[in-house]
């Protein structure tokens, strides 16, 4: 056994935040969190942004606690949700960085197709279409002539913006940019014809690294602040997902992965980006992944209608803890209506409850009468939307696959994660649930050179238990099936 090394991960998600230590032993990784915060956002005059002042002082918040809880603190890195950017003028932030579910960008896409077919635009990324991506929020600015974006000289996505923050260098980390359906995934590099045919200036556009590098120490006027040294800063898949998919505990085999939290991101590790029409028809994505990876995949609404619902019961004054909303959907009746997940009916906060009983009612279906039934369609049409995913997964890669891992923290959900096995009639391997920030400290570990890349995931499957479901009753899944498919359409 080794001598003990620390990392910090700073992960964000879209409901939390959190810092958590990582110790690593030259054989297994430990765990400890250091700081949680509820993640920060907020409306004015009617539209959506971050709160990023806040986020970045919980930032330093952790990595001050860090820094005195480990002396030898080797590294920090962080990692978000993609799309989302800042916007500098110099070392002046311009603005506060909008929120992805901000509907400004709500019938934009049919405007950018107008300049810039929606065809070209896939062959150049590979990239899924959303409308909250990148370039079709910067498009929006570029219709509204942003005083915004005419006063900018630096784009940098949300992870690489807070790491400029903490170290000075502005640099944009690749997995984090290919989310912004500006990158080409074949070169890793800015596809600037997009920018051009948008009017987007490519100006912005800064240098690009890979995840394990180092970006830079922390500013010494930070690290005085914060009481901690100038450590070094290093770029991870700072896309959470990329992360969560570093950290899948997978040997060999035929498997696919889901990243399940606010969002669900089912899809496979390739060696090389996949942009053919069944890509394009079927609406799946490329993205950056650690090592050299490509991540292929669905992005799914996730956990997000069941968050929303609960954060609109609390509003209610009925706050329930996420155990008891579990416990309510397994007494409910199943597979009493569905909904699609992916519809843009659900995509914007509000009163989620509302939505999911209006969707069920004009797609002529019976109404869930009370909470734990409004749970479990949501459970179930994500179990089965699971099923549609890997059915895509399979035709596009013209193989079987075997088992199904589940990471992150919507795997502390046993009911979804029985579902999905049941919905999909294969094997679902749960945990990590911290699998984003496992990612995040071992490709830490990796760029200090405290680890060799090809054993990242032998460290993980030493030093994390996952829990296996099986297979029950899927004739009932086979049945709902059917069902499924005639109502949801994404």
């Amino acid at each position: 056994m080794g001598a003990q090394r620390n990392y910090l991960a700073l992960d964000l998600g879209a409901e939390s935040g959190r810092g958590l230590l990582g110790t690593f032993d030259g054989r297994k990784l430990s765990l400890r969190e250091i700081h949680r915060w509820p993640e920060a956002n907020v409306r004015l005059l009617g539209r959506l942004y971050w709160d990023l002042p806040s986020i970045f002082a919980n930032l330093k918040e952790a990595v001050g606690r860090a820094a005195s809880a480990a002396d030898n603190l080797r590294s920090i890195a962080i990692d978000t949700w993609g799309v989302d950017f800042g916007l500098l003028a110099g070392d002046y932030l311009v603005g506060n960085p909008f929120h992805y579910r901000d509907s400004r960008t709500d019938g934009i896409m049919e405007k950018a197709f107008e300049r810039l077919p929606r065809r070209e635009i896939f062959e150049a990324t590979g990239l899924q279409f959303m409308q909250i991506n990148t370039i079709f929020q910067l498009y929006t600015m570029v219709l509204e002539n942003s005083p915004l974006l005419n006063a900018a000289d630096t784009l940098l996505m949300m992870p690489s913006l807070l790491s400029f923050f903490f170290t000075g260098r502005k640099v944009d980390e690749q997995t984090a940019a290919s989310t912004s359906q500006l990158l080409d995934p074949r070169t890793r590099q800015w596809a600037r014809p997009l920018f051009d045919r948008l009017g987007v200036p490519f100006a912005i556009a800064p240098e690009l690294i890979a995840p394990g590098e180092v970006i830079a120490g922390i500013r010494a006027d930070v690290a005085d602040e914060i009481g901690a040294a100038a450590i070094p800063v290093v770029a991870v898949g700072s896309h959470d997902t990329a992360s969560a998919v570093a950290a899948v505990p997978a040997e060999a085999g035929s498997w696919c992965y889901i990243s399940c939290g606010t969002w669900s991101l089912m899809g496979i590790e390739a060696s090389e980006p996949i942009v053919n029409n069944k890509v394009l028809e079927y609406n799946y994505t490329n993205e950056g992944g650690v090592g050299g990876t490509t991540r292929f995949l669905k992005n799914i609404m996730g956990l997000w209608l069941v968050q929303e619902c609960r954060r609109q019961w609390e509003k209610d004054g009925s706050p329930l803890a996420y155990d008891q909303m579990a416990a309510m959907a397994a007494e409910a009746q199943p597979m009493r209506c569905f909904v699609d997940c992916n519809s843009d009916d659900f995509l914007a906060p509000g009163d989620m409850p509302a939505r999911i009983v209006g969707f069920c009612r004009k797609t002529g279906q019976q109404i869930p009468q009370d909470k734990g039934q409004i749970i479990r369609c949501a459970l179930e049409s994500l179990a089965l939307t699971y099923r549609r995913s890997l059915a895509v997964l399979e035709e596009i890669t013209g193989g079987r696959i075997d088992t199904i891992h589940m990471v992150g923290g919507g795997t502390q959900n046993e009911l979804l994660c029985q579902f999905a096995a049941d919905a999909c009639n294969r094997p679902v391997v749960a945990g990590p649930v911290e699998a984003t920030a496992i990612g995040n400290l071992l490709t830490q570990a990796v760029a200090l050179g405290d680890l060799n890349a090809a054993e990242v995931r032998e460290v993980v499957r030493s030093s994390f238990s996952p829990i296996h479901y099986k297979p029950q009753d899927t004739t009932k899944w086979d049945a709902a099936w059917e069902r499924f498919q005639k109502i949801c359409k994404t």
